[in-house]
């Protein structure tokens, strides 16, 4: 039965605008491939020459109007572009909060503050990092106790702690979700939250470096504030009104997540291949036996299809549908997919997969990770279950 014609069109628009990012993105890790990334892991040091190039190619700018200083496209683009460095074997978690942190900026910010806190990314210029998680409150972002209150002459006072930021150090301005109206006195939990932009150079930040182990080259973060002195404009869109506008930024990160997890998994898979071809301790290649070869054809598979996921969801996000169900069960299948490419990867290597020469170990934490972060499967199937399926509400 043949397709119908307009829906068979539309994927092929999307299956060209997917190949046009990564093959400018090809141009960049190509320059910059996986031994400088885990060089400048090394190192500890932020991947600055690459970051430069993707933007002087215009790839930072992917999702931001032209308008505005960007390439255009949408979260399917910048989507495209985190899947393509992570299949090179050089993701970068820097990406995915920015490309979270500019959304409610560009949907709600003024003239000014997006000019002043993403015109700037789209080049390299700035960093845009992203902090809502806290030590005390977790997954349930709700409960957060960060506090800002207003100050004379307009301004705000910022007080609290976050955890689990990544590229804290490395970047310029962080978008801050906090409590203008503290959760016991709201009458919704979605009440009294607002977005604020903090310059990193603000008196009163203080950070203290994560001891994460995994290796990207961007490092994880507690983040305190002590009565930071925030400007009048600091805010986006209305205080109190800002949990809408996280959400809005939260459905990109989540396939921004599933990108990074596609990549992966096609990353190790390429490993897993490349050494089934070439170890033949009984005289014929493992990757003939099926014990090896069905795991690594039933990853790729499962890549495929949270690949198809991914990509349906985002072109729902840039045409304006609600794509929260889809967006969770992207990165809910995708994370899961390069989860068990990592694993049959390790399989096919045996005791060289732990040999850190092979750099087949060195993925695993970051591929495991995103099961975890930006938010754990846990919580995306009881999303499904509960929005979807219409379940009962366990929590």
């Amino acid at each position: 039965m043949t397709p119908p014609t307009g829906r068979t069109t539309a994927s092929s628009i999307i299956q060209s605008r997917i190949r046009d990012i990564q093959e400018a993105a090809r141009g960049v890790t190509k320059q910059y491939p996986r031994s400088y990334i885990l060089q400048c892991i090394k190192e500890d040091r932020f991947p600055d020459e690459l970051w430069r190039e993707l933007g002087k190619f215009g790839l930072l700018g992917l999702s931001i109007p032209e308008e505005h200083g960007g390439s255009g496209g949408g979260v399917l683009e910048i989507t495209a572009l985190n899947e393509a460095l992570a299949l090179a074997g050089v993701p970068t978690l820097f990406l995915v909060v920015t490309g979270l942190g500019r959304v409610p900026i560009v949907r709600h910010g003024t003239a000014d503050q997006i000019a002043k806190y993403v015109t700037p990314t789209c080049t390299g210029e700035k960093k845009l990092c992203f902090a809502i998680t806290e030590p005390n409150a977790g997954t349930n972002s709700f409960a957060m106790s960060t506090l800002a209150t207003p100050a004379a002459g307009g301004g705000w006072r910022l007080s609290g702690q976050k955890v689990f930021i990544s590229g804290a150090r490395d970047a310029d301005f962080m978008l801050v979700v906090a409590r203008t109206t503290k959760a016991a006195e709201v009458k919704h939990r979605t009440d009294g939250m607002s977005l604020f932009v903090v310059d990193m150079k603000t008196p009163g930040i203080k950070l203290q470096q994560l001891n994460i182990q995994v290796e990207t080259a961007e490092r994880q973060y507690m983040v305190f504030f002590d009565n930071v002195e925030l400007p009048a404009d600091a805010v986006i869109g209305e205080p109190g009104k800002g949990a809408k506008l996280m959400f809005e930024g939260l459905n990109s990160e989540r396939l921004l997540a599933a990108g990074a997890a596609l990549g992966l998994g096609d990353y190790a898979l390429s490993k897993a291949v490349t050494y089934a071809n070439d170890r033949k301790p009984f005289g014929k290649p493992i990757g003939s036996y099926q014990a090896l070869q069905h795991r690594l054809a039933l990853a790729k598979a499962e890549i495929e299809a949270a690949r198809l996921m991914t990509y349906d969801a985002a072109d729902r996000f840039d045409n304006g549908e609600d794509a929260g169900a889809h967006a969770n069960m992207a990165k809910l299948l995708a994370s899961r997919a390069a989860v068990a490419a990592i694993d049959a990867t390790l399989q096919v290597h045996g005791g060289y997969g732990f040999d850190r020469d092979y750099d087949v170990v060195t993925l695993w934490p970051m591929i495991r990770l995103l099961e975890i972060a930006p938010i754990n499967n846990e919580m995306l199937m009881n999303y499904v279950g509960e929005h979807v399926l219409g379940l009962p509400k366990s929590y």
